[in-house]
């Protein structure tokens, strides 16, 4: 059965393979402090459905935890070493399979192989204090390679860490009018996809919350980032194929070479 992909919006995605559900980043909110849902309905009950969730770092649009009380008893969670010492509400969550992972990792999920990759992004859970939780990616192995990038920006050994992949999700926008270090928008998204060149990529990360009353401010940023990337990544790297779905959308990416 090819590798399928729903992008329920920001970094929460479903990754179907090997007869195994994946579950990226789930954020299900309405609200979240000062960002709104500004586009495409909450995730229906089913997208909290997974044999095993996770979480690339512990900034609360990706580590969210009341979104993460919705998954079943039982559900493996795959959290940054050192989380539960750092977001105390993880603790509560007695009824979900927590394990700890960083950077070198390998934790095998059924079929699959799930390797734990280095990002280049804040892993603090405020931005303030020492660094104490590494942020991550995770490369998902079994009929398809699929990275999901988390949170990051480019570093240098990017293709050497992450190696080898068929499909590539990746960050190419945020909540906000301006992206700081460690982020991709969507030109150095596309400068990803030339080192790590996979078959297929999908952009997430925008398009999806926003700051309350900051709608009128540079909205090209909110809407913007995904043509934006299908469009340079056309020019830069012609052989990868881009999927842009919408909120709720599943697809089958090309991953046969």
């Amino acid at each position: 059965m090819p590798v399928e992909i729903t992008w329920w919006g920001h970094a929460a995605c479903t990754v179907e393979d090997s007869g195994m559900r994946l579950l990226t980043d789930p954020l299900f909110a309405r609200r979240l402090a000062h960002l709104r849902r500004r586009r495409g309905a909450p995730p229906p009950p089913e997208a909290a459905v997974a044999d095993v969730a996770l979480v690339s770092h512990l900034h609360a649009d990706h580590l969210h935890v009341p979104s993460l009380a919705r998954l079943a008893p039982g559900t493996r969670l795959l959290v940054p070493r050192g989380a539960p010492r750092q977001v105390p509400g993880l603790r509560r969550l007695d009824r979900l399979r927590l394990t700890e992972v960083a950077p070198g990792d390998e934790i095998r999920v059924g079929d699959l192989l799930v390797r734990v990759v280095p990002a280049r992004h804040d892993g603090r859970r405020l931005p303030v204090g020492p660094h104490r939780s590494p942020a991550l990616g995770y490369v998902v192995e079994g009929e398809a390679r699929t990275y999901f990038a988390g949170d990051t920006g480019l570093f240098e050994s990017m293709a050497e860490e992450v190696g080898p992949v068929d499909v590539a999700l990746l960050p190419v926008g945020g909540w906000g009018p301006y992206l700081g270090e460690g982020h991709l928008d969507a030109g150095r998204a596309a400068e990803a996809l030339v080192r790590l060149k996979p078959r297929s990529a999908v952009p997430v990360h925008y398009g999806t919350y926003w700051p309350i009353g900051m709608d009128a401010v540079r909205p090209h940023e909110f809407h913007g980032p995904g043509d934006e990337f299908a469009r340079l990544a056309a020019s830069q790297a012609p052989g990868v194929t881009v999927y842009r779905p919408g909120h709720g959308d599943r697809i089958r990416p090309e991953v046969s070479r």
